[in-house]
């Protein structure tokens, strides 16, 4: 793990979003910029996901998921430049953005259970350093004091994603706005959060706007 800079913050700086609003490549750019870590929840969800469906494991059946974790541990390395996960000796980082995961990993990510995992592994890796997720200024971080939200249409965000793989815009764009509906009840902005369009901005755009509110606070 990076150690913190100089100028680092001692605090948590939580960066939440809907899906493909960029929050992984932002997070990784304000943590690599502050010289710590960054935490990527997501990839741990995913994580839940794939393994489950490798043990062709019910989605729904939140015991058969925790049995899949039991099973098969998993660590996240968090790093500056982007986390990975491991399970023992393999890599499992460049699967977990399978469409295959993609279609599951809401159904996982809403499991009590799940999420209570996913919350314990985060809590306890020591800061300084960026969360980045759907609800860590809101549930798993909520003493942070600089919570940041990253939003964007589905529109915009579908075009961003097509450019990473070779599917079709509306049918990526469809899957946003089922993945948004799914994700409501979790992925809402903090009462305390800073709301960023990302639409009109490029990826250093939003890492500057974060940036000079977090080293103004």
């Amino acid at each position: 793990m990076q150690g913190r800079s100089a100028s680092a913050p001692s605090q948590i700086v939580t960066i939440d979003g809907v899906a493909a609003s960029g929050k992984s490549s932002v997070s990784s750019g304000v943590a690599r910029a502050l010289g710590i870590p960054y935490l990527s929840s997501g990839l741990l969800y995913r994580a839940a996901t794939l393994l489950a469906l490798e043990d062709d494991a019910d989605l729904n059946d939140e015991p058969a998921v925790l049995a899949a974790l039991k099973t098969h541990p998993i660590r996240l390395e968090p790093l500056a430049e982007g986390n990975r996960v491991w399970q023992g000796t393999r890599d499992l980082t460049d699967d977990l953005h399978s469409t295959r995961v993609d279609h599951g990993v809401s159904v996982v990510a809403v499991l009590p259970g799940v999420r209570a995992w996913v919350n314990e592994q985060l809590r306890q890796v020591p800061p300084p350093f960026v969360a980045e997720g759907r609800d860590m200024g809101t549930n798993v971080f909520p003493h942070s004091a600089a919570k940041f939200y990253l939003t964007a249409s589905p529109r915009v965000r579908a075009q961003r994603r097509a450019q990473e793989r070779p599917e079709d815009v509306d049918a990526i764009e469809a899957a946003l706005i089922r993945r948004d509906d799914l994700d409501r009840v979790q992925s809402a902005p903090a009462k305390d959060a800073h709301v960023i369009d990302t639409g009109p901005l490029d990826l250093d755009g939003v890492i500057q706007a974060i940036l000079k509110r977090v080293m103004k606070d």
